[in-house]
């Protein structure tokens, strides 16, 4: 029949303007965009009604359908929503928790660091394996090997040593940036190591688009939050 041809037309094409209306809006999150889902579907049904064959009404399967659509965009909507807030609150805990590390001190992995010879400073070697012999080179801003600190044959894991801020003759060397060379002999073969080393914390960088934040280190430049070992040394 001619009217139920129209009816079906008419839901259609009104259902088709109300698509395109929510996607001009697809980037509103939050209760005005559910809102505007909920008042689509009620116009919908309601033009529906009006402009059906009271001899043919509309299929009830095409109307769920209908239903189902507008559901799962009201649903999307609502998640977006809550996704949008819980990263909003997870970064500005972040923030919080990254700020109070301002002016600490950690430990980070790296091969410098900015040393106060008149203390003793302290880090650690990550050894992949056994060794039968262990040491650590310190080099000045100039790349002179300064002191050489023997710590023997070690098993596998991390070492700790002690650096008192003197050469190999025991003379003080001045406060500055010194480099730190790990050297581990592993089945015989001379293998360099990483180590860990202390760092201040001079101001924190928020991750721009949801990413990772970081930590400027006095004399070191910024890392990354997560490669941070320890805090508080």
């Amino acid at each position: 029949m001619t009217t139920t041809n129209a009816t079906g037309d008419v839901g259609s094409s009104y259902l088709n303007s109300l698509q395109r209306k929510e996607s001009k809006n697809d980037d509103k999150t939050g209760a005005a965009g559910s809102a505007l889902g909920k008042d689509a579907f009620l116009q919908l049904l309601v033009t529906q009604m009006k402009n059906q064959n009271p001899l043919d009404p509309q299929q009830n399967g095409e109307f769920v359908a209908q239903l189902a659509q507008f559901s799962s965009l009201e649903g999307i909507q609502t998640l977006n929503s809550s996704v949008n807030y819980i990263a909003g609150a997870f970064q500005s805990s972040q923030a919080l928790q990254a700020s109070s590390l301002v002016g600490r001190n950690v430990i980070v992995q790296t091969d410098k660091a900015m040393v106060d010879t008149s203390k003793d400073m302290k880090g650690s070697v990550n050894l992949t394996g056994s060794s039968t012999a262990t040491s650590v080179g310190v080099y000045d801003k100039d790349g002179k090997l300064v002191r050489t600190l023997d710590l023997g044959s070690q098993a596998g894991g991390k070492v700790d040593f002690t650096w008192d801020g003197k050469d190999d003759a025991g003379e003080a060397l001045p406060a500055g940036t010194y480099s730190f060379k790990a050297t581990a002999s592993i089945n015989g073969t001379a293998t360099a190591m990483t180590t860990n080393l202390p760092a201040t914390v001079t101001s924190v960088t928020m991750g721009t688009n949801g990413g990772e934040m970081s930590l400027n280190l006095a004399g070191l430049g910024s890392v990354p939050l997560s490669t941070i070992q320890s805090i508080g040394i």
